[in-house]
Formats: C-alpha cells, structure tokens, sequence
C-alpha cells in the first residue's frame, strides 16, 4: 500500500514548499539533512530515499527511539485498482487551487502531500553509516477512493495537523493517534500502465487518461494547464523545470462503492512491540 509516489520538486523548492510559522509568526524553511541523497522524481519506489520532516528535537537527544514521527512528502501516490483485464493505475493528490502561483515571500506552487509516518535510525549488522527509514501509517479508503484501493495513507491535512504530528514532546501519542484517519480531500485522475516499471522516471507518470482511449487527455479544463507543463517537461530533466509544476484544479471520478469501516489501526499498533509490518524505505529529512 503507497508503495509508490512521485515528488518532481528540486530540493530547494521542497524547502519553500514546506515552510511554516513558528511560535512567534515568523516563517520559516526546514533545514535539509543530507540533502545530496534527494533525487526529484516522477516515480519513486520503496527502496529510493525519500524526503520526510521531522522534529529538530529528534537530532538533538540522544540515541534516537524506535517509534518517532514523521511527515512523509510527495506530488501525489500511485495506486493500482484491480480489474479483470489487469490493474488500473491512479495519480491521487490534495486538489490544487486553480489561480495558485509562485510568489517571493510564500510558496504558492504545487501543494504537496503530507502523510503521517514513522521513522527510525538504526545501525546496519556489518557496521557503517547510520541509517535513516521510514514506514508510512495507512487507514481504511475514504469513501470516494475505496473504489480504487481498499486502504490509503493517513494524510495530515493543514499546517496545525503536521504540527501536532511533528511535535512529540509536547503532543503526547494518545492525542496525535486522533489525527490518523481517513481523509476526504483527496482527487485522483487514471494515468497510463506506463507508471508499472520504476524504471520510467517521466511526467508520462502523472500525465492523466482517458479509460479505453489509453490517450491523454487534450482539451478538459481541468488537465489543460498541466497538459502544457508536461509538455515542457519533457524537453529537459525535472530538476530544470521544478518552478513550472502542473496547476490541476479538482477533478473527482466517483464509482458506487460500500462505505468502508475505519480501524484504528495504528493504536494497536501502539500495544505492540517492534515496527509495523511494512517495508521500510530510506529516509532523506528535513528537519
């Protein structure tokens, strides 16, 4: 589940896609740790690292504990709906406000997902480097999406949610397990199979379709900008053209699914020892 995701910013636009108010109102940029392991990409699979925001009070204690929390971040998450014929891939996102642009003071590009993890910092067997990874916390579908998949990532809608999730010294678990939840503002377009193989690495990924046609879509308001951005894309890598990030307004494709039933699955996970049962994948933080 959420195994795959695509985040095309450049490391320095991620910063500025990720900046906050501290306590007193002043904004700020989280601060990059160990940048050069940070590759955009329009494809990233479970064993490339991944850019994640954490509390600066986790660099500043000690040996670190098993369990912390993290924000993981992203454009948007693949998932595949099961079909007769095979699987259908879905591009699925936070919707994006259609007059949004770039400005000096507050980023006012692309909205980047945010999705509750967990993270750890643990020596390999045959000694090294410590490493970083982080395991994403997934909920029941939401209703609107169920159809697609039947489990989904806990997303932190808003900047007071990922604070609350951030902060662990002074929001205690009890609390931040209240934020872990199915999320409704969400919108999704199919792409093309082409996404399967992590090999490809192309605004192709994201690039939306019709079902049956297999052909991207032209003309509809909705993808007309973004459509004009792919384009330009594909002309150069997407490090060069990370400002120019597609403007997708809303777009829902609803299907009549059953109301999934929510399970509160990372409180058991609490009750137990150890890591949740999911693949760990590396981790290059902001904090």
């Amino acid at each position: 589940m959420c195994g795959r995701t695509a985040c095309s910013l450049g490391a320095d636009n991620l910063r500025r896609a990720c900046a906050y108010r501290d306590r007193r109102g002043q904004r700020r940029q989280p601060e990059w740790i160990r940048a050069e392991r940070y590759r955009p990409s329009y494809n990233k699979g479970p064993q490339s690292s991944g850019p994640v925001l954490l509390s600066r009070r986790h660099l500043q204690q000690g040996a670190l504990l098993k369990g912390k929390r993290c924000v993981v971040l992203a454009d948007g998450f693949y998932e595949w709906q099961q079909q007769s014929g095979g699987k259908q891939p879905y591009f699925i996102y936070f919707p994006q406000t259609k007059d949004e642009k770039e400005g000096d003071e507050e980023w006012r590009g692309w909205r980047l997902l945010t999705m509750a993890g967990i993270f750890d910092c643990w020596e390999p067997p045959a000694g090294g480097e410590m490493l970083y990874t982080y395991t994403i916390i997934t909920v029941d579908a939401s209703k609107d999406v169920s159809f697609i998949h039947h489990r989904m990532p806990a997303i932190l809608d808003g900047d007071e949610a990922i604070r609350k999730w951030l902060d662990f010294a002074e929001v205690p678990t009890q609390e931040a397990v209240k934020l872990i939840q199915p999320s409704e503002n969400i919108v999704f377009h199919p792409v093309s199979t082409f996404v399967n193989s992590v090999r490809n690495n192309t605004p192709e990924c994201v690039s939306p379709i019709e079902l049956g046609a297999k052909k991207e879509v032209k003309a509809s308001p909705s993808s007309k900008a973004m459509l004009g951005w792919l384009k330009n894309s594909q002309e150069g890598s997407p490090q060069k053209k990370e400002n120019d990030l597609p403007r997708w307004k809303s777009q829902f494709i609803h299907s009549p699914s059953p109301k999934k039933t929510s399970a509160d699955i990372l409180q058991q996970w609490l009750g137990k020892e150890g890591e949740p049962a999911a693949k760990k994948r590396k981790a290059s933080a902001p904090s």
